[in-house]
């Protein structure tokens, strides 16, 4: 049986693990105030381009994104997203647990478009209710988004266009990022979502670590308080060494995008192998997440020989799935089940 749930079914990296075995007895400061966080603190503002950026360590994907969202936002405010997007439909209600509503756009290819994000903005300001109705105080996308699609450097222009322009901070979840900035579509790099965005993390949880997100606030120190913050809810790591060193490592010789093409290229092969045996994709495939449109006979008959994510239930019986590679794929195992295709 193979597996292709997901791309954290790994452990990490085998540079990161030796690099734990050889600092295990070290004593070393806590809550991130260590040489290893401070390494990496500067390696990513290098990769960024940003020598100011205020850089933090978090221990996953939703407690960054809560406590961003949490602490960028005032009591009356929600954060705007694509009905697709990540916090409206994966997230258990967790934003909506801060006090906070996530309010929905229409997505396009799972993506949150300028125009729509202007025709909300513009709709909601004009809207003589306002006072009575939830205030947009952020705007939300992940890159990639929940259905593997990539936004574009001109996407991301847009979108901070009309942000700056409605003095909104535009916040990117990075979850995957590494997978979107090694995909052969990609027109942008870490420096240009630096350069466009308020406040993004850069995930490591599903790219090579055993777990945390690095947080980045490419104009330095914006939010007041920040490391209480991210201790109330949860989000902070006593043992914040533990998050510094993997991103040190990952950020070392150019590790995180190596291992993310590993990723990408594994997914491109089989997607291709899907299609020549008869399967549908439902969108292309662009970065680590392949979705396929089944029927009930080819989902009877992939369930057999692998696991993957059951992603929606169409109305007219047919099930859309998503098998998505990792930076531990192996040549072996896709060869392996391209054979039993």
């Amino acid at each position: 049986m193979f597996h292709f749930d997901s791309d954290y079914m790994e452990g990490a990296h085998p540079r990161i693990l030796e690099r734990l075995t050889e600092i295990n007895f070290e004593k070393i400061g806590g809550y991130g105030c260590d040489e290893y966080c401070a390494s990496a603190v500067r390696r990513i503002r290098e990769a960024c381009g940003a020598p100011e950026a205020d850089v933090r360590f978090l221990v996953g994907g939703t407690q960054t994104n809560a406590t961003i969202i949490r602490s960028v936002l005032r009591p009356y405010e929600g954060v705007m997203a694509a009905d697709t997007g990540h916090i409206a439909v994966h997230e258990s209600g967790a934003i909506e647990a801060t006090g906070h509503k996530v309010l929905t756009i229409e997505n396009v290819d799972g993506k949150l478009t300028a125009e729509r994000l202007e025709t909300h903005l513009a709709r909601e300001r004009g809207d003589a209710n306002r006072d009575h109705a939830v205030w947009s105080g952020m705007v939300y996308i992940s890159q990639p988004t929940e259905l593997g699609t990539i936004y574009s450097l001109a996407e991301l222009e847009a979108l901070s266009a009309v942000c700056h322009r409605w003095q909104l901070p535009l916040f990117i979840d990075g979850a995957r990022l590494g997978y979107a900035l090694a995909a052969p579509s990609a027109d942008f790099t870490l420096a240009d979502v630096a350069r466009l965005c308020d406040i993004f993390y850069i995930g490591g949880t599903k790219v090579g670590a055993l777990m945390g997100e690095a947080v980045v606030i490419p104009q330095g120190e914006r939010i007041a308080h920040f490391t209480t913050l991210i201790k109330q809810q949860g989000a902070l790591l006593a043992k914040g060494w533990l998050l510094g060193v993997q991103f040190d490592t990952l950020f070392t010789d150019n590790l995180y995008l190596e291992i993310a093409r590993n990723a990408v290229r594994q997914a491109e092969r089989l997607s291709q192998a899907l299609i020549e045996r008869g399967y549908t994709l439902t969108t292309p495939t662009l970065s680590n997440q392949v979705f396929v449109t089944l029927d009930k006979e080819q989902l009877a008959r992939l369930s057999e020989i692998t696991t993957f994510s059951t992603w929606e239930q169409l109305a007219n019986g047919l099930t859309v799935i998503r098998l998505a590679t990792s930076w531990a794929t192996t040549d072996e195992q896709i060869d392996e089940l391209i054979k039993a295709l």
